[in-house]
């Protein structure tokens, strides 16, 4: 089977086990069911493969496998050895009888029982730090799965059994963990406001991640941070524009216990060395993270939530991140708090890109001052304006802000890629050809009429430091002027089109009759109304 049919099965085989739950739930409660059993199964699977390479047996399937280690550990001599091994090249390990090709065979043998899988998480999660509270979201004994301890038994066990299908040691860390996206992705779908929690497109996810990495495709080492990383995604396209992608260091917080247990999940499968993964759980603005080195990043990734209420305590004004503007963004609307942030943990040689509304270009009072502050510095580079309804938590338009610290020029690149996308249902979509021209024309730094304008600083300064890309990047379009007979024509045809409709419906209303003296006037009123 080719890849790309193998994808496609695993695509359809993961889409399949999440029928099982719709209905039950909404998709922002079930995918915690459906990612954890499908990382639950990785980890099981990568524990029988590593059985097969440290027993020099030749791995033929997990059912093989799973006899071998069953084999392996009732023998004394070959038990403990084996254990050390796994927990040394894995960093955890699972009971025989905890498996999940042992559990699903239970399942099909009716002798499954939840506590056994239960179990199976707790051994994961107190196996190594790094898997500590993985599995917190997924409640195995929950009323929606069923009324009864037997229904939900049921549930879980449909499910496993179609997970059981798929045969993951065919698929490499980057395929199984696309699918994992792309099954995030069609959560966010599901979940409609619910998503911007935990998901950010893939083409803006690839915009911004190309323009961290442009000229920086060969360097080893690359730290990217994403102060409010949702499930990954952002940090992890680094794998798609890094040549160097196995030396790329991870660091990224989340305030969303569940999210922050998705993005960790997101890492592994993508198979992000441990080592590589610096995620923390926190309230980005609240307390600064991280505090010890590195404290800076080569990239900083953000999507953070838009115009957010934060306290805007008096006391932030002493806080590094914030005490160089003088000034604070407004309680109700943290979006230059974000901002700041990311922009403080970014290298004096980094880039910064940041998905946020357009108020921030043009909103008035501290964030006015925010704004002149950093044009002063340089540190607005371009801006990118976006398509309206790309995202699933909201359908207004947004702009990508790219900022750096090491500019000798205040110019500013605007690029107003509004009309860059395709119609598909309820959601605007962007192509890679539509991303592919946004990043020709953010590298070539010249004009594009309708479509890009470098505004020089005194442009900036005369428009009172407003960023509002129509000051900048005039994208009108002149109607075409109509003859007036043209429009007589248009207008008589109309007109005929009305006509033959009314009597259309005069005629069907002729045929009716009231069932009353009162309905029979009301039904003669409306017609008089027509004539």
């Amino acid at each position: 089977m080719s890849v790309e049919n193998n994808s496609k099965t695993l695509y359809q085989t993961l889409w399949n086990a999440a029928d099982i739950l719709r209905g039950k739930m909404d998709a922002n409660e079930y995918k915690s069911y459906l990612l954890g059993l499908i990382f639950y199964k990785y980890l099981s699977d990568q524990l029988l493969f590593a059985v097969c390479d440290n027993l020099d047996e030749t791995f033929v399937n997990l059912k093989q496998a799973q006899a071998l280690y069953e084999e392996g550990l009732q023998d004394e001599e070959i038990r403990q050895d084996l254990l050390e091994v796994l927990e040394d090249e894995l960093g955890y390990v699972l009971e025989a009888n905890l498996t999940f090709t042992a559990l699903v065979e239970k399942v099909y043998n009716n002798q499954f029982q939840l506590e056994e899988l239960a179990q199976g998480f707790r051994d994961i999660e107190q196996s190594n730090e790094i898997f500590n509270n993985l599995f917190e979201d997924i409640d195995l004994y929950s009323k929606k799965l069923g009324s009864t301890a037997q229904k939900q038994n049921q549930v879980i066990s449909s499910l496993m059994k179609e997970l059981n299908e798929l045969e993951l040691n065919t698929h490499n860390g980057d395929v199984l963990g696309d699918a994992y996206e792309y099954l995030i992705g069609q959560f966010a779908s599901d979940s409609g406001k619910k998503a911007g929690e935990f998901y950010t497109p893939q083409a803006v996810s690839h915009l911004m991640t190309q323009i961290v990495f442009l000229g920086r495709e060969k360097q080893k080492g690359m730290s990217l941070y994403d102060p409010t990383m949702g499930s990954g995604s952002l940090l992890l396209n680094a794998k798609r524009y890094s040549q160097e992608a196995s030396t790329v260091s991870y660091f990224g917080q989340e305030i969303n216990a569940s999210t922050y247990n998705l993005a960790r999940m997101n890492m592994m499968l993508h198979g992000v060395a441990i080592e590589n993964q610096k995620l923390h759980i926190g309230d980005t603005l609240d307390s600064d993270w991280p505090t010890t080195e590195p404290t800076d990043f080569d990239g900083v990734l953000m999507n953070p939530p838009y115009s957010q209420k934060w306290s805007a305590d008096k006391g932030f004004l002493q806080d590094p991140r914030f005490s160089n503007f003088g000034v604070l963004a407004p309680k109700s609307k943290a979006d230059f708090a974000f901002l700041l942030h990311g922009f403080y943990h970014l290298k004096h040689n980094g880039v910064m890109a940041i998905v946020l509304p357009h108020g921030v270009l043009f909103r008035g009072n501290a964030e006015q001052k925010i704004r002149q502050h950093l044009l002063e510095e340089g540190a607005i580079d371009t801006i990118i304006g976006l398509p309206a309804n790309i995202f699933y938590n909201t359908s207004i338009p947004t702009t990508v802000i790219i900022l750096k610290k090491d500019r000798t020029k205040k110019d500013v690149l605007f690029i107003d890629a509004s009309k860059e996308f395709q119609k598909e249902k309820n959601q605007n979509i962007m192509t890679e050809e539509h991303v592919a021209k946004i990043i020709q024309a953010y590298q070539d730094r010249q004009d594009i009429e309708k479509f890009a304008h470098v505004a020089s600083f005194e442009e900036i300064v005369e428009n009172d430091y407003n960023l509002n890309i129509p000051r900048y990047v005039d994208t009108f379009e002149e109607e075409e002027v109509v003859p007036l007979p043209d429009l007589a024509k248009d207008l008589r045809s109309i007109q005929d089109d009305i006509a033959a409709t009314t009597n259309e419906l005069m005629k069907m209303l002729g045929e009716l009759e009231g069932t009353t003296v009162e309905a029979q006037q009301e039904l003669q009123e409306f017609m008089n109304l027509f004539k």
